[in-house]
């Protein structure tokens, strides 16, 4: 690392940038769109260009990739009462209701510049003003519009940079992003750019796809014109992802780190080959030697990957940085053919914010719009049946779930996405067809998560043994006792924690595991929604462990009201396994092709593990192992459950500890209570 790159990490850690931000009030323009009666997409606009006229060109000591947040709030659109009123006509959104958790495709906006999109707006315009296309005619006058509104600020910073004697970003701004980016260094400026203006339009959760790819023609021309060393591209590599963090503490999430700045290494490119490059290499060289948590790094693997890729993926994970994120190319490709994907482009995917799948550029999928509670639907089950086996409960168990399901087809039956103009311009098809990328992409699929699969499958397995197999209590019996959280009989508390348990690689509950995953993988077959996709299912959580688990009481596998499910498709919270290897062996049991659309296996790792000279080397096999068992995701947080402790003793000490949470990695000491401790237990056994 320079001297250059470690004061702008310091710095930019310290929070220095704090100093140029201010804040706005917005609630006049709100006014002013309620008034008028704005449309959405007029909305959009003027709220973007209200935003970057607001911002002030600031710079950093010692950078040369600029841009940075000045104003800390980005304008609301629309008031409570417009989007419940619209809630109540039988209109449903995701989150927001903007478009959120997706990646731009920044490839062509990078190469060829944003007068070029200009000069197609244009064009399209002409067409469209001819054949009397209102609609397509006023999507294509504010989309040009956003475009010179950043072309503005872009043009303000060189200014700013010219008066400042910043030759260097003055000169790269001259280029970029009006032209396409003729170097490794333009490209990461005009990068910044347009993932910046994402976020000042309203989009959160901006992937940035898979930048070793469309990254690497640059990187390649400079190396072999003599421009660039790997020692200089590194050095830049580095400053671009510094000034991912920059901004970060001011972007939506559920916690400070769910910002969705992802990134893809490796995998396939869309002929088939082999992806992952030197590129690919300094990327992981790069976030080593930061040990930032943006950007958060996810690398796409298959049976065929050398274990010395896995060696360097693991070099991340010995600094407990909680990534790479592995993804499966032998099992998500075929999921994603299965879900109507083409093969170029299901080779070519990414992930949104944290895990779920999509194609950058082309897809508008929404891919966690909901979440079905395993531990509620059983919760239910056991309350309505009154069985005559075990296998009257596992079926009342699935048909809850069914049940469950569909209740969520009919609640998002009419979608509506808010527009986003930019983020239009910079995806696939947008200017062609002159529609907002919110009216559809190439790809309209909604991903639901599967929450408490582990929980359930536990559960399931101590009603077996405790109900029907050592017959201890009737399940009447049993419902009661998880209403008092067991109160009274420590002896049926003791024998549910002791029934089978997924994680241990014991059929009796992995069994129970492949049938709840083939369920749940088919439950959305044949349906559609209104935007003409389909319901990927996945075994992701994110931040529904902690949430659904406050909505059920005690559960059969011993667990006690309020304490959180395991995040994501790992094994309980308390459950003694017997190690990482059957950990593996029991969550690659399942054929989780059809239950794809993401939620990884995560795993907890002692620090010690690395303290040994083959550390590095059998954590790398055990990923391996799991890929090779067909996996789909795996994620490895590296933590000392002392540590942690600490930490909330004496955050001050720790600003620098990094967790894995559920599909992110963020700085402990900055996450609620109910998070860092859901972590601690996860360490316990």
């Amino acid at each position: 690392m320079t001297d250059r790159i470690k004061s702008l990490l310091d710095r930019t850690f310290d929070k220095e940038q704090k100093k140029f931000r201010r804040d706005v009030d917005w609630t006049a323009l709100l006014e002013r769109f309620v008034a008028e009666g704005a449309s959405d997409i007029v909305r959009a606009r003027k709220g973007l260009e209200e935003m970057l006229k607001a911002e002030t060109p600031a710079f950093m000591d010692g950078e040369r990739i600029a841009f940075l947040r000045t104003v800390k709030q980005i304008p609301e659109l629309h008031t409570d009462e417009e989007m419940n009123a619209r809630r109540a006509a039988g209109v449903a959104f995701g989150e927001k209701g903007v478009i959120f958790n997706l990646t731009a495709d920044f490839a062509p906006a990078i190469r060829d510049g944003l007068g070029a999109r200009l000069d197609e707006i244009a064009a399209r315009l002409v067409a469209c003003r001819a054949s009397g296309d209102a609609e397509g005619v006023e999507f294509l006058e504010n989309a040009a519009l956003c475009v010179e509104a950043v072309l503005d600020l872009a043009g303000r910073y060189r200014k700013a940079a010219e008066e400042a004697g910043l030759a260097d970003i003055a000169a790269t701004l001259v280029q970029v992003p009006l032209n396409g980016a003729r170097t490794f260094h333009e490209a990461l400026q005009s990068l910044r750019i347009l993932h910046y203006a994402m976020w000042c339009e309203g989009e959160y959760h901006c992937g940035l796809g898979r930048i070793d790819q469309y990254l690497y023609p640059y990187y390649e021309a400079d190396v072999e014109a003599g421009r660039l060393t790997q020692e200089t591209a590194l050095e830049e590599l580095e400053e671009f992802f510094i000034a991912c963090n920059r901004d970060s503490d001011l972007y939506i999430g559920v916690q400070q780190g769910d910002n969705g700045q992802s990134v893809m290494l490796g995998g396939l490119t869309r002929d088939g080959n082999s992806a992952f490059n030197e590129l690919s290499r300094l990327c992981l060289k790069a976030c080593g030697e930061l040990k930032l948590v943006d950007p958060k790094i996810n690398m796409r693997v298959d049976k065929s990957t050398p274990l010395e890729i896995y060696r360097l993926g693991t070099e991340l994970t010995k600094e407990g940085l909680g990534f790479p994120q592995y993804a499966n190319d032998d099992v998500v490709i075929p999921a994603l053919l299965r879900w109507g994907y083409e093969l170029e482009d299901a080779r070519d995917y990414s992930v949104a914010a944290c895990w779920e799948f999509l194609i950058p550029g082309c897809g508008m999928d929404i891919n966690n719009i909901d979440a079905v509670s395993f531990v509620g639907a059983l919760d239910a089950a056991l309350r309505n049946v009154m069985p005559s086996s075990f296998d009257d409960v596992k079926r009342a168990f699935f048909e809850e779930i069914q049940r469950r399901a569909d209740a969520l087809v009919e609640k998002y039956r009419h979608v509506e996405i808010l527009p986003g103009p930019f983020v239009s311009v910079i995806s696939t098809g947008c200017i062609e067809n002159a529609r907002d990328l919110s009216k559809g992409g190439k790809y309209n699929n909604f991903g639901i998560h599967g929450t408490g699969l582990a929980v359930a499958v536990d559960s399931l397995a101590s009603v077996r043994e405790l109900v029907f197999e050592k017959r201890l209590v009737t399940l009447q019996e049993l419902v009661a006792l998880l209403d008092t959280d067991f109160a009274g009989r420590p002896d049926i508390l003791a024998a549910a924690k002791a029934a089978p348990k997924m994680g241990n690689a014991d059929s009796r509950a992995d069994d129970l595991a492949k049938e709840l995953v083939q369920f749940w993988g088919h439950a959305f077959d044949g349906k559609r929604n209104d935007r003409g996709g389909v319901f990927r299912p996945g075994t992701g959580s994110a931040m529904y462990y902690v949430w659904h688990a406050r909505e059920v009481p005690a559960s059969a596998d011993g667990r006690l009201k309020g304490q959180p499910f395991s995040a994501n498709y790992a094994p309980s919270l308390d459950v003694p396994v017997k190690g990482p290897v059957s950990v593996v062996k029991s969550f690659t049991e399942p054929d989780l092709v059809p239950v794809a659309n993401g939620g990884p296996l995560t795993i907890e790792i002692h620090d010690s593990a690395f303290l040994q000279p083959d550390g590095v080397d059998k954590v790398a096999q055990l990923v391996k192992y799991f890929i090779e068992r067909g996996g789909h995701q795996m994620q490895i947080n590296t933590i000392n459950r002392l540590t942690l402790l600490d930490a909330q003793a004496h955050p001050e000490l720790h600003r620098h500890l990094i967790v894995r949470v559920w599909g992110w990695s963020g700085y402990f000491i900055e996450l609620d209570k109910c998070y860092q401790d859901q972590i601690i237990k996860r360490v316990e056994l």
